[in-house]
């Protein structure tokens, strides 16, 4: 008995009257293989397939085999499954555990789901994408085509109450409104004692796992599965282990680019008087028992991807699990027997995890999801019933995609390129990449590139997808042979051959499927340019460093310098033949600080890549529109003032800021960001700024003036002061208010203050002395010679003796300046 079983008979109840349920269990309950089983002899299956969905291969595989053994059969009669590049099912075949993925296939292209009684969504926690989207097009079927089709979703850590609102839309099995309840099944198979052995943070994950296992081998009997976060750490840790393991203990490595024989003997019993130590990603968290196994180690991290709608990446990040995923590794220890947690942090810090995983629907590349909602009908996902709907941003990047690619026509629906697209199954990109490139006779070439990028670990690592390449076709064992297999459905899928294209015009082919992500050299060896602007690096020592043009796969790290993962190089010629119908010709003329001229040039470009350039002359509207542009970025530092010019810029200020009708704003950031209005059209085609003349650039200012705004300009502000004395003295109306520096002994019989603007503004006097240094400043000269004129004159006399220093300015002439005193 398993704990599970005490709920089944409530489970068919449910599934009978209502139609929909959720089903919440501790992992070990026995939900996976237990449920599916129960379900065979329920009344309203008929003749019906039960379908099975897993996140992962390896579970769907795991999870028919024991449902197999149980009922003493092989797997492919009774319970089958079919996964990505393999397929074990019959005539006979009822219980049938696929992937997510092909569900969402199987429902596009089969809407009423044809000879299927129910789906049961296993570890629906994990939020796959694939996941939210076969739920939602399900519960679509069921209410608008299948009101007899069972849901059923599972889990052990899921918001059960989520689920079942999100199930009860429509109509039950009975007719009456659904009402899909949340079946609880209590208490695990086997307790599983939890203890921390905090890492500290100076110790690499891999010497901290590896201590924990050595220590629970020592200590604990049976066999220990380790969760790391990725396939690299997998390999440091069993390095580290090498030649310490007892004799008895086998190593066995488990993540998902492993091929299937070597997933399958990490899962297997151990032979009799062995144990072993299983190093895994997060592959296996759930749907599987690895028999033996009464010891987790959990490091506590885990690998997700991360896409990113502006430059069209999906990123591995490293980030700590989720509380929901420490409670499903913790429940691998019990599934067989009482077991042990060894968890690598403190014991408070598990409340400071998240409670779930985020959904991946919130974080991915919904290209996929677009074209396959395109098929179904839906170009408004919030039709649907989906737990989170895809983000706005991410949705809309996908749409766009799809139309770049010919998938979607501008309204959003699908085309007949799209439906080709739909029907590979295949990233939309890779689609388009071997639906084209079958149409130029490399199909092959296409279709074992598209089996390379979709399957890690085929044909090593090597960043030259050609190099990968040419391993995968000498790559040996069953995951490569499957892999071979696959490229073979898909050539013969667009009616291509196999071995078609020559491994040398890999670069080509990628660039099919990911055009902005041609790359063009810049700088020293290794430094990189993509057609979408960003920067991409590569080390200088690798083979493709020195290649002028690659086509890039994958990449990770900063938008900037973004670091080269996967590529292949491609010829000018190659980009010319393949992109000819979006290379575009342009001139451009741009202001070169060096000569202090503006430079032509004629480019041809691919988005930001410059295929050909060559020097063109610099004349015409373009090249004046290039010295404007200096102007607008840079000021108005490098046009030829004069001092007259300057003085001509203040008055007319002045007048601005003084809100006189009809004058215009002549300052630096207004001329500026308007220089194109008013001084181009005075410049034409000037090529540098030594050869505009003050005239010209007067004749533009004074253009921007009112109607006889000259004459009103020396009206209001005349340039110098008139003085009693018969001295000009200059205004200076940068100043606010104006100034002028006047000798005092010029102002003698003038009782008022100089003004400007009709007498509106008073000018503020500089008084000299005959020696033209500052002796006072007054803005009311009145005022001054009935004032402080008394104490200035006993000062002036003393130091000038020779000059006439009237008690009564006002009635005494002024000193004339062709007379001396």
């Amino acid at each position: 008995m398993l704990p599970i079983d005490a709920v089944v008979p409530e489970l068919l109840a449910a599934l009978d009257r209502e139609g929909a349920a959720v089903l919440v269990a501790p992992p070990g309950a026995g939900k996976t293989t237990r449920v599916p089983l129960a379900l065979l002899d329920a009344p309203w299956r008929g003749d019906g397939r039960i379908l099975v969905l897993e996140p992962r291969r390896l579970a769907a595989r795991a999870a028919a085999r024991r449902m197999a053994e149980t009922l003493g059969e092989d797997v492919g009669r009774r319970v089958g499954f079919r996964v990505r590049m393999e397929s074990r099912i019959s005539a006979a075949t009822r219980i049938e555990v696929v992937t997510e993925g092909v569900f969402t296939r199987m429902i596009v292209d089969d809407p009423s789901l044809e000879g299927v009684a129910a789906v049961l969504f296993d570890e629906a926690h994990e939020r796959s994408l694939d996941g939210d989207l076969g739920l939602a097009l399900a519960i679509e079927a069921r209410g608008a085509l299948r009101p007899d089709l069972r849901l059923l979703v599972m889990s052990a850590t899921i918001d059960g109450a989520r689920f079942a609102n999100l199930l009860s839309g429509g109509q039950g099995a009975s007719g009456a409104p659904a009402n899909a309840p949340v079946i609880e099944s209590q208490g695990r198979a086997f307790p599983v004692e939890t203890r921390h052995r905090p890492r500290d943070a100076r110790t690499r994950l891999e010497d901290a796992v590896t201590d924990a296992v050595l220590a629970a081998l020592a200590e604990e009997p049976g066999s220990i599965l380790a969760f790391l976060p990725g396939q690299g750490e997998i390999t440091r840790t069993a390095e580290r282990l090498g030649g310490r393991l007892p004799a008895d203990v086998d190593l066995a490595p488990l993540y998902g680019a492993l091929d299937g024989a070597a997933q399958d003997r990490a899962i297997r019993p151990s032979p009799a008087g062995r144990r072993k130590v299983v190093l895994a990603t997060s592959i296996a968290e759930t749907s599987i028992t690895i028999d033996g196994v009464r010891v987790v180690v959990d490091g506590g991290l885990a690998r997700k991807p991360r896409y990113e709608p502006a430059t069209g990446l999906t990123r591995l990040e490293t980030v700590r699990v989720s509380r929901a995923a420490a409670d499903q590794r913790r429940g691998r220890a019990g599934r067989t027997q009482p077991g042990v947690c060894i968890r690598l942090w403190e014991a408070g810090q598990t409340a400071a995890l998240a409670p779930h995983d985020r959904p991946e629907i919130l974080d991915s590349d919904l290209s996929g999801l677009v074209l396959d909602l395109a098929a179904w009908g839906v170009t408004d996902p919030s039709t649907l019933a989906f737990l989170e709907p895809p983000p706005g941003p991410a949705w809309r990047e996908a749409v766009d995609l799809l139309v770049s690619l010919d998938a979607l026509d501008a309204t959003g629906r699908l085309t007949a390129e799209g439906e080709a697209l739909r029907r590979l199954p295949l990233p939309p990109r890779l689609a388009h990449m071997l639906h084209r490139a079958a149409a130029d006779g490399r199909a092959g070439l296409a279709a074992d590139l598209a089996v390379l990028l979709s399957e890690r670990g085929l044909g090593g690592d090597d960043v030259d997808l050609r190099e990968r390449l040419r391993r995968f076709g000498r790559e040996r064992g069953r995951r490569a042979d499957d892999a071979r297999r696959l490229a073979d459905r898909l050539v013969a899928s667009v009616g291509g051959k196999r071995g078609d294209g020559d491994v040398e015009s890999a670069g080509a082919a990628l660039a099919l499927a990911f055009p902005e992500r041609l790359a063009q050299a810049r700088g020293g060896p290794g430094k990189f340019r993509l057609a979408n602007g960003r920067g991409a690096v590569l080390d200088p020592a690798d083979g493709l460093a020195r290649e002028l043009f690659l086509a890039v796969a994958d990449l990770s790290g900063s938008a900037e310098a973004a670091r080269i993962l996967a590529a292949a190089p491609i010829s000018r010629g190659e980009i010319e033949s393949d992109f000819k119908d979006h290379i575009e010709t342009v001139e451009t003329m741009s202001f070169d600080a060096g000569s202090g001229s503006v430079r032509g040039r004629r480019i041809r470009r691919l988005d930001r890549l410059v295929l050909a350039e060559e020097a063109i002359p610099a004349v015409g509207e373009a090249a004046t529109a290039a010295l404007m542009t200096v102007i607008r970025d840079h000021g108005l530092d490098r046009l030829p003032w004069t001092p007259a010019l300057r003085r001509l810029r203040e008055r007319a200020g002045f007048l601005h800021r003084f809100a006189v009708p009809g004058w215009p704003d002549v300052s630096d950031p207004s001329l500026a960001a308007a220089a194109d209005a008013w001084l181009a059209p005075y410049i034409p085609g000037k090529t540098r700024f030594s050869d505009i003349r003050p005239a010209e650039l007067e004749a533009a200012l004074t253009a921007l003036f009112p109607a006889g705004g000259e004459r009103l300009l020396d009206r209001l502000v005349p340039e110098q002061l008139e003085t009693p004395g018969n001295r000009s003295a200059s205004i200076d109306y940068g100043r606010d208010p104006p100034v002028a520096a006047v000798r005092v002994q010029d102002l003698f019989g003038l009782d008022r203050h100089p003004t400007v603007a009709d007498g509106k503004v008073l000018i503020v006097l500089e008084l000299l002395s005959p020696a033209n240094r500052p002796i006072q400043v007054t803005a009311d000269l009145p005022g001054f010679w009935r004032g402080s004129w008394a104490a200035v004159r006993a000062d002036l006399r003393g130091r000038y003796p020779k000059h006439a220093w009237p008690e009564d300015p006002l009635s005494a002439p002024p000193v004339r300046m062709n007379r001396r005193s």
